[in-house]
């Protein structure tokens, strides 16, 4: 789910940064890494221990963010507490800054910055909860920090890749060794925002008190091929320190007329076939796990048919998977519950029918959108004391089914 940069802005929520698992100290060039938890197989079979194996984890967004704005925020503990307690064994979250004023700390006292990690990293480690960090969550932060338009990402010279190697450098080298480290990821749904028509109008916000540029214009519109550098530059900045790791894109699944506007053509829905291809494509080695994110479709047509199940989607990625041998991580789903969207009854029922989808289909890895995230509170963030608890159950059966099994 994007985390929208406008509505962020009144609400005095940092979003920002983690990275991963802890080490005792800063290394560069660290040793070679101990297996990872988890690894690719043929066909895409996602391993642990040699065995194929399967689990169903939650984004916990800002479980480390939080304590950039407020150092001694350890809340997280408690909340990962939880997710042990339940069997959850994995979450995916932010592993940077949100806005581009709050990567101050990690330039001008990085000391600090990972002393902040490493704690949560730590953490994790103790409750033996995995984690996919993404590195680079917000496409728009990384170029304003360096002062560029956000096509940089399309630019290997430019100062937004430079500063994406030191980044990678930085956190990758620091924490590579970790028994809690899954994946890497590159950030939030870059593919949403490459090749759209109507791009002037979805250009990211002003926002020069939280560091934004102090304009926007069409050096700021992303396309496929942009993003698609961003991808291999980002795997393979990884790759020189972490040869191991399973790394992932962070995309959604495909719009319905991706293939259409990536060719220029009309907003035409797209075939099966190019569903799989532009998933295909979007995923460029030596990235080795695919990443979509899966939400009630609602007046979004698919395929030219009237409606499309999410099993046969899922089964779609599930088919690329195999051909391709890369894993397949539904990053997120859920349903939110607001009146706009149907209300609770109605997003019970989207719930089941994705869990169950996603079940049926074989998908290895997924997790529920959002765990602790006060700022979604109205419509879809999930705690241990509000009306959507009943979903952290789910997930914890959910598990359990996979365990029994035979897939943890």
């Amino acid at each position: 789910m994007r985390i929208n940069a406008k509505s962020v802005l009144g609400v005095a929520l940092v979003l920002g940064c983690a990275a991963m698992a802890f080490a005792e100290e800063k290394s560069a060039t660290p040793a070679a890494p101990a297996p990872p938890p988890i690894s690719i197989g043929e066909k895409g079979v996602v391993l642990r221990d040699g065995k194929p194996y399967r689990a169903v984890g939650i984004n916990y967004f800002s479980a480390f963010s939080r304590t950039i704005a407020k150092a001694e925020d350890t809340s997280y503990e408690a909340g990962l507490d939880e997710l042990a307690k339940r069997g959850i064994p994995f979450i995916r979250f932010s592993a940077c800054p949100f806005w581009p004023k709050e990567y101050d700390l990690y330039k001008n006292d990085p000391d600090s910055y990972f002393r902040l990690m490493d704690a949560f990293v730590k953490a994790a480690e103790q409750r033996k909860i995995g984690l996919i960090p993404s590195l680079f969550w917000y496409d728009t932060a990384v170029p304003d920090v360096v002062d560029e338009p956000r096509s940089a990402w399309g630019d290997p010279n430019s100062k937004t890749i430079a500063f994406m190697r030191k980044y990678i450098s930085d956190v990758v080298g620091r924490y590579v060794n970790s028994p809690v480290l899954w994946a890497w990821e590159l950030g939030n749904e870059y593919s949403l925002g490459v090749d759209l028509p109507n791009a002037a109008q979805l250009r990211p916000p002003v926002v020069p008190y939280l560091g934004s540029r102090a304009e926007r214009g069409p050096a700021d519109d992303l396309t496929s091929d942009m993003v698609l550098t961003a991808c291999r530059e980002f795997s393979d900045a990884i790759r020189k320190i972490d040869k191991v790791h399973p790394i992932t894109t962070g995309h959604s699944l495909p719009r319905n007329a991706a293939e259409h506007l990536r060719r220029k053509d009309a907003w035409v829905q797209d075939t099966r076939e190019e569903l799989v291809k532009n998933l295909i494509e979007m995923t460029p080695d030596p990235i080795n796990l695919f990443s979509i994110h899966v939400y009630p479709f609602g007046a979004e047509k698919r395929f030219n048919q009237e409606e499309t199940s999410y099993l046969e989607v899922l089964q779609l990625c599930m088919k690329a998977s195999e051909q391709t041998g890369k894993g397949l991580f539904v990053g997120e789903f859920g349903a939110a519950d607001d009146e706009k969207n149907g209300g609770p009854e109605k997003a019970h029922q989207e719930f089941d029918k994705l869990l169950a989808a996603i079940e049926e289909a074989g998908v290895p890895l997924s997790a529920l959108w959002v765990f602790d995230l006060p700022f979604q509170e109205s419509y879809v963030n999930v705690s241990t004391t509000n009306a959507r608890s009943w979903q952290l159950g789910e997930l914890e059966q959910a598990n359990q089914r996979l365990k029994e099994k035979g897939y943890q």
